[in-house]
């Protein structure tokens, strides 16, 4: 269990250097807003992402359905 958040992990903060990368900020404000902008903008909801079953979705678009099957199964 522990390898597979490891593994989220990483890949989250590779994507994150590649895409931002590696620079200062002036301030922790304005790191920690450009990286809010990243994650909710471009990790999840336009980055697509290989799941086996539903195809090519967001992270955001997985978790909805997923999300939608629970209510259904309840």
């Amino acid at each position: 269990m522990h390898r597979g958040i490891n593994a989220a992990a990483e890949s989250f903060f590779a994507v994150l250097k590649e895409e931002i990368g590696t620079r200062q900020w002036p301030e922790r404000v304005s790191a920690s807003a450009e990286i809010f902008v990243f994650i909710e903008t471009f990790y999840n909801r336009k980055r697509l992402r290989r799941h086996p079953v539903w195809g090519y979705l967001t992270p955001l678009e997985t978790r909805q359905r997923l999300e939608q099957g629970h209510a259904l199964a309840a």
